[in-house]
């Protein structure tokens, strides 16, 4: 049997605080029951719920430094702070270019810290439909990812949180379908834009065949225009790390927490005859033992980059790069399944707008102030990016768009489109302005997270493959039409002004054009480990998260998606984790 280890890309000397380390001369123990590679938004689901066991151990990996003290993550409209490329909490990932998207280099933001994505993400919280977690029920053969048996994990997730301006909440959501004693607070905006908020309201009285409201979009039929809920709580940032890692949870004796521990590679120490019914057991990391399992929660990049680096996936590339093959897996890195979004924006006659903040120093400053003095004001919402509102639209079932392709959709009560509706403009444009962005949020275009070299510490190939099906380009077309739509109601009459770019002038062809030079990625990439039914011959894990054909090694994060689902992913992954960790306390008997 194989005895694989993790080799460590790095550890920074520091002092250790609590139970969170920061040198691996600092961690007391040399034995763990399960060690987490990844203290992100699935890794630290994991951990926390493992170690409510006592006779267990566990030891999460991080390769980024504690959010403890960074501002930029606890402030919801700083974000930007964490989650762009060049700051010290970002991978500072780039795509390939991105043929379908004009040739665009993209940036590809991922969290470089504790609570990983869950710590720079927009914190929007959407579930998705009950027809994306009943597909991936029906791709795995397992009914427990189906909705009625996932929606369990979103109560036990959430905590529903009073906005932090204390609104009258009453016909904004639907209380019945949400918890109040998880980890992860949810609530909806602490600070109002009421000028745009009462137009986008009135378009969905005035135009309600095609933009219906919907009282709470995460009921699992989510079509309609809604009020958007966020990871935020009491004005600040709710993450796996603040919810999953309280002080209580930290002090346990049973969790260790190392930071600046990157995992590049499980390494072979010893080999002997291959036993067909598990031909590989992992057990170990390279300065301690991991007894029962290794779990990946290295995200949608990170779990198949290792799972690469250790010779585990297509036997041929892995070849050619000189990585001795240890388990043929070619579904590793693959079926990549990630959002496109396109937008407009509008001039608008109103200074009701997030400019007036982000183009007045004086008002931001004010803004800062009173977010640190009373946990009020407009910084308790996201950045820009964010919105008030979100539709969820589907194209018209005599699209000719599907004479392209057919419906790749879940169902009919599952979206193609998120419509996010946000009082600001394009970024660096003066004055005051209104966007709708649109995102084809079912796409046919696959891409892969592959290897450039057998050098486990290089950054890992994303490529994305943008647009690469002309359905995806079409379908958004059609989309951005339906943004042009809803800002033609009369809602909207005398106060919008002229468009950043008048994409209603136009040809459809002009428009598909224009789509792919001015769109870009959302950041929710799932499918790189993906799931399948257990004996198939595809996929990468099986419906319990274990990797095929592998003891001791499982994966739970958003890589196990084999379908990027109709929302952000945020709600998904947290659903994932919470039954993973199930499924571990499970064969564990725990």
């Amino acid at each position: 049997m194989f005895a694989p280890a993790f080799t460590i890309l790095s550890f920074f000397s520091g002092v250790g605080f609590c139970k969170v380390y920061e040198d691996v001369a600092d961690l007391p123990s040399l034995h763990y029951d399960f060690v987490i590679v990844g203290g992100g938004t699935a890794g630290n689901v994991v951990a926390s719920r493992l170690t409510e066991n006592s006779s267990v151990s566990v030891l999460v990996l991080e390769a980024g430094p504690s959010n403890q003290g960074v501002l930029d993550a606890q402030v919801p409209f700083l974000e930007s702070g964490v989650s762009d490329t060049g700051t010290p909490y970002s991978w500072n990932y780039t795509t390939t270019p991105q043929t379908g998207a004009s040739g665009h280099v993209f940036d590809y933001l991922r969290g470089y810290l504790l609570g990983g994505c869950s710590s720079h993400n927009g914190m929007a919280y959407t579930r998705g439909a009950a027809a994306d977690f009943d597909r991936y029920a029906n791709l795995t053969g397992d009914e427990g990812w189906s909705w009625n048996r996932i929606f369990p994990y979103f109560l036990k997730n959430e905590k529903w949180t009073a906005p932090a301006d204390d609104h009258n909440t009453q016909g904004q959501f639907n209380p019945a379908i949400h918890g109040t004693q998880g980890p992860i607070s949810v609530s909806l905006s602490g600070f109002s834009w009421p000028e745009f908020e009462q137009r986008v309201i009135q378009t969905t009285t005035e135009l309600p065949d095609d933009f219906p409201f919907n009282l709470d979009m995460n009921s699992g039929q989510p079509l309609g225009i809604g009020w958007l809920q966020y990871t935020i709580g009491h004005g600040e940032r709710s993450s796996s790390a603040t919810g999953y890692l309280t002080p209580d949870i930290i002090q346990r004796p049973n969790l260790d927490i190392l930071l600046h521990a990157q995992v590049s590679k499980l390494v072979n120490l010893t080999q002997s005859r291959v036993s067909p019914s598990s031909p590989v057991t992992f057990q170990a990391v390279q300065f301690r033992y991991a007894s029962k399992e290794i779990i990946l929660s290295a995200g949608a990049i990170g779990s198949p980059q290792i799972l690469l680096n250790s010779g585990v996936g297509d036997r041929t590339a892995l070849g050619a790069l000189g990585i001795p093959p240890l388990w043929d897996l070619p579904s590793v890195g693959k079926n990549a399944s990630e959002h496109v979004y396109s937008g407009a924006s509008w001039a608008v006659n109103s200074n009701q707008t997030v400019e007036s903040i982000t183009q007045n120093a004086t008002r931001f400053n004010e803004a800062f102030a009173e977010w640190n003095n009373s946990r009020t004001g407009p910084f308790v919402n996201p950045s820009p990016e964010a919105g008030t509102h979100a539709g969820w639209l589907r194209l018209n079932a005599d699209s000719p768009v599907f004479d392209v392709h057919a419906d790749p959709s879940p169902g009919p009560g599952a979206p193609h489109f998120e419509m996010l509706l946000q009082p600001f403009g394009a970024a660096g444009t003066p004055g005051h302005h209104i966007s709708i962005t649109m995102a084809m949020v079912s796409p046919v275009s696959r891409g892969s997270v592959t290897l450039s070299s057998n050098d486990p510490f290089a950054a890992p190939v994303i490529d994305l493959r943008l647009l690469s099906s002309d359905f995806d380009a079409l379908a958004l077309t059609e989309g951005l039409k339906l943004a042009l739509k809803f800002a033609s109601a009369p809602a909207w009459d005398g106060y919008l002004g002229a468009p950043t770019v008048d994409l209603a002038a136009m040809t459809p062809t002009e428009l598909t054009a224009h789509i792919r030079a001015n769109s870009g990625p959302g950041y929710h990439i799932v499918g790189t480990a993906g799931m399948s039914p257990r004996g198939a011959q595809y996929g990468v894990v099986d419906p319990d998260l274990k990797v095929k054909g592998i003891a001791g090694l499982r994966v739970i994060d958003a890589s196990v998606l084999p379908i990027v689902p109709g929302a952000h992913t945020q709600a998904a992954t947290y659903v994932v984790a919470e039954r993973g960790a199930d499924m571990v306390k499970q064969t564990w008997t725990l």
